[in-house]
């Protein structure tokens, strides 16, 4: 007990491991929608951890990783990993890296096959309060217009493309965590990608220095 006070990490990372517990269990988007309910058995993904000092915060898990329960195991996942310049191992080590949707559950799919926003119910519910027991993060990669809006609020700019476009003043500009904006990783974006030659040219080497510098084990 006396360790626990002198050092309060053990007490935050109980706190979250209950918190994320009750997060898995969560039914609001069944039991109590804002519009249309989840057309299927919700099934929450999130990784969270006191200690971890890089956030990803994605949209919505998609189909494959409702099947998988565990966040990016698809193409967009590989093409993420890539951007951050890291492997598996290290993408899903908890103690260091946090995945936080905007949604936690898969939305479903609109009439054109494409997955639907994140549901409007996951971030009122549950960000504050996971966010708050996670005071380790200093490194917030924001993935997709959602998760920008959220993180960003004012300081995004009239589009995607503007709001990744001014990586560096973001990056400059954040009080606390450092946030970068990127594209989501879905192989729907090559043609962005090779539209804007910078993003691969410019902020990558930043984004793999960033990373790197926040996964070296303590000297």
């Amino acid at each position: 007990m006396v360790k626990s006070l002198l050092n309060p990490a053990p007490m935050v990372q109980a706190e979250l491991e209950d918190l994320v517990g009750e997060i898995r269990q969560c039914r609001i988007c069944v039991d109590r929608p804002r519009g249309r309910p989840l057309p299927h058995e919700p099934r929450p993904v999130v990784r969270a951890s006191a200690t971890a000092r890089i956030l990803i915060a994605g949209q919505a898990p998609g189909t494959r990783v409702h099947a998988s329960g565990k966040p990016f195991t698809d193409p967009s996942g590989d093409r993420l990993r890539d951007w951050m310049g890291i492997g598996e191992g290290e993408f899903y080590d908890e103690a260091r890296i946090a995945i936080v949707p905007m949604g936690f559950c898969f939305p479903g799919l609109d009439a054109k096959g494409g997955d639907l926003p994140p549901r409007r119910e996951c971030a009122p519910a549950w960000h504050d309060a996971l966010l708050g027991r996670m005071p380790a993060v200093d490194l917030v990669l924001a993935v997709g217009l959602y998760a920008q809006q959220f993180h960003l609020g004012r300081r995004v700019r009239g589009s995607l493309t503007e709001t990744v476009g001014d990586w560096r003043a973001i990056l400059d500009e954040t009080d606390g965590p450092k946030i970068l904006p990127l594209p989501h990783p879905s192989w729907r974006n090559s043609g962005w990608i090779k539209r804007n030659p910078w993003f691969e040219a410019d902020l990558l080497p930043v984004l793999k220095g960033l990373v790197a510098a926040r996964l070296q084990a303590p000297s």
